[in-house]
């Protein structure tokens, strides 16, 4: 199941949360090649944080997966959550950190 962690110096209250949930879900769904019902996405705004300095808008956000995680995912993964945040949330991104950790890595996949 994949998790997608957001965190956000902008306050949310304005922000169409249901457009972002619908976006980001969509497109974790796709790139990663696992069903929108298996993605879960937590949002989280007013957080405090500093990037370069300032506090301009700003965010973090951290995948989790099961497996489907390479180069490529994790390329597509930046620029498409980015741009949702940029549209969305006004989070230019080059202010956008996204760290991507896959669950499987190094281990030997269960044939379960």
């Amino acid at each position: 199941m994949p998790c997608l962690y957001i965190s956000t110096n902008v306050d949310l209250a304005g922000a169409d949360s249901a457009a972002i949930f619908a976006a980001t879900t969509s497109a974790v769904s796709s790139i990663i090649g696992k069903p929108e019902n298996y993605v879960m996405v937590l949002l989280k705004g007013s957080v405090a944080i500093s990037f370069g300095g300032n506090k301009e808008p700003a965010a973090f956000a951290e995948v989790v997966s099961m497996g489907g995680i390479n180069s490529e995912v994790k390329r597509r993964l930046i620029a498409t959550i980015g741009s949702i945040l940029k549209e969305k949330l006004s989070v230019p991104p080059a202010r956008f950190v996204l760290k991507v950790h896959d669950t499987t890595a190094g281990r030997p996949v269960s044939k379960l």
